[in-house]
């Protein structure tokens, strides 16, 4: 009977062990070659340095978001990817994890705007919204206001308004054309005025990637990293930072709010920021690391933007942003959509 009881204990233990060890951690992160990247640079890496396995799901930071809020305080991830202008809100709703900085083990290295000064997100890479065209048809577009040249009928693709770079595109334009955040009826009246040259309102950014390829359209206003990986896959595009500014984007990764593996969701935050994971996506994401100690390699400095770019981005105020996106995307819908 002892030796029974003693068996059973055991193989309890073991079992008990075994889950332990057999954590797993579910991943929110946008789609197509980000996620690509995200599982060869970190994810991969990080299971096979800690044993805790990793599943990533396809979700842009709107869908991220949204997911969060209809399933509150019992989240479907336990890591979400989403650009700073959706973390803001999900930190001041509740949605995320408060997280302690002080765990990353060579913060002294990484970029100090990086952490959100109330401690619930960390900017995990630079990007930006600028404009992609296909060197093949058409000459470097140098303007936003090249999208909107209607020589380009029938050969032009568009956010949707619900994606980063669609709101993006619609403020730029507005702030081209005199508008402010607070008056966008000229950035709407000049996108209403070329609707009938619209191939696609795109939703997810992998979208265009087949219209780019067989020729179908010429332009459009897409991501830094984006285009670095269509033109890696063999597709003819390339990238146009405009006089104007691109659009800074800051995506960021952080806990939602009731992960039930926080414990080992920020051990795979501890590794984001290493040396090795962000030079791995700088070079193969044309990322602009946040790890000041990385230097991307000579073939995705061409990508990422120089000094002069940099210095020219144009970063919205995401307080303004948050309270007026469900009225900018309501007028969207009603105006542009239909």
């Amino acid at each position: 009977m002892r030796k029974n009881l003693s068996t059973v204990i055991a193989v309890l233990a073991l079992t008990l062990a075994s889950q332990a060890y057999a954590k797993e951690l579910v991943i929110s992160t946008p789609g197509g070659s980000f996620l690509d990247d995200i599982g060869f640079c970190k994810a991969k890496p990080f299971t096979k340095a800690t044993g805790i396995e990793t599943t990533l799901v396809a979700n842009s930071s709107v869908q991220a978001a949204a997911k969060l809020r209809a399933t509150k305080g019992s989240p479907e991830f336990d890591i979400v990817y989403v650009d700073s202008e959706l973390a803001v809100p999900l930190a001041k709703q509740g949605l995320l994890e408060k997280l302690d900085f002080s765990l990353i083990p060579n913060k002294a290295d990484i970029l100090p705007s990086a952490f959100d000064p109330n401690g619930y997100f960390i900017q995990m890479m630079g990007a930006a919204t600028i404009i992609a065209y296909n060197p093949k048809l058409i000459e470097k577009p140098t303007s936003w206001a090249d999208v909107l040249d209607p020589k380009y009928k029938g050969k032009i693709a568009l956010p949707d308004i619900t994606g980063t770079s669609g709101v993006q595109f619609l403020l730029a334009v507005n702030k081209m054309k005199g508008g402010t955040l607070d008056n966008v009826d000229p950035g709407f009246e000049a996108i209403k005025a070329i609707k009938g040259n619209v191939v696609m309102y795109y939703t997810q950014a992998d979208q265009i990637v087949p219209l780019l390829e067989r020729g179908d359209i010429v332009m459009a206003p897409w991501y830094i990293d984006r285009v670095g990986s269509a033109a890696d896959a063999g597709v003819s595009v390339a990238l146009s930072y405009p006089k104007e500014g691109a659009v800074g984007i800051k995506p960021t990764i952080a806990i939602p709010a009731g992960s039930k593996n926080k414990a080992e969701a920020m051990k795979y935050i501890e590794n984001e920021f290493s040396e090795a994971a962000q030079k791995c996506f700088a070079d193969r994401k044309y990322a602009v690391p946040v790890n000041l100690k990385v230097t991307p390699s000579e073939k995705a400095a061409k990508v990422l933007p120089s000094r002069e770019d940099v210095d020219k981005l144009w970063y919205i105020d995401l307080d303004v942003l948050a309270a007026k996106r469900p009225e900018w995307t309501a007028r969207w819908q009603r105006e542009i959509a239909r």
